[in-house]
């Protein structure tokens, strides 16, 4: 269900993604891998060549995989996905990727509303509990992803390698509460 937020900036609607949307999510998927590399485990000169066909396929409907954009007048400002695994024994669980919003739009809460979307669609799918990843240097993501109420749980050493150095990654889950 979209949401609409109110920024210093202007309104934000938080809503679910549609083929439409294929342009400027890649635009903005570019963005946070050129920008941010070590946040995210795909690189910018791994998928800035790929042909529209492989934007399309991830916006394409599925069950267990929902992203989510914060939009702004027409423009996409923030983005995020959830998806669960389709197996019976693990369906139960969900893990949150993607978690970008412009610099720009930084600071007015964007990324808890997308966080707060993600929550909703788990809730509505009879999620568990959520897991994701960030960089262990990431500050204001860890702050973010707290008052989401995650916590961390674990570290993973080395986890993503860029520009010659090692980072590692918390690993962070919430349970997803029934209200």
């Amino acid at each position: 269900m979209p949401k609409l937020i109110h920024t210093a900036e202007g309104d934000v609607l938080i809503r679910t993604a549609t083929l439409a949307d294929v342009d400027g999510y890649r635009a903005l998927r570019l963005e946070a891998l050129q920008k941010h590399p070590t946040a995210f485990g795909q690189s910018y000169e791994d998928i800035v060549a790929r042909p529209s066909s492989y934007w399309v396929e991830r916006l394409q409907p599925d069950p267990n995989l929902c992203v989510f954009f914060a939009e702004h007048e027409g423009t996409l400002v923030g983005m995020t996905g959830i998806v669960r695994p389709g197996a019976p024994k693990v369906k139960h669980s969900a893990t949150i990727w993607g978690v970008y919003v412009n610099a720009a739009w930084r600071g007015q809460h964007i990324a808890e509303a997308l966080i707060e979307s993600c929550l909703d669609w788990a809730r509505t799918n009879k999620v568990v509990i959520i897991k994701l990843v960030v960089i262990t240097d990431n500050q204001p993501a860890i702050r973010c992803y707290e008052r989401c109420g995650f916590q961390t749980y674990g570290t993973e050493p080395q986890a993503i390698f860029h520009d010659g150095k090692y980072y590692d990654e918390y690993l962070m889950a919430r349970s997803v509460d029934r209200t």
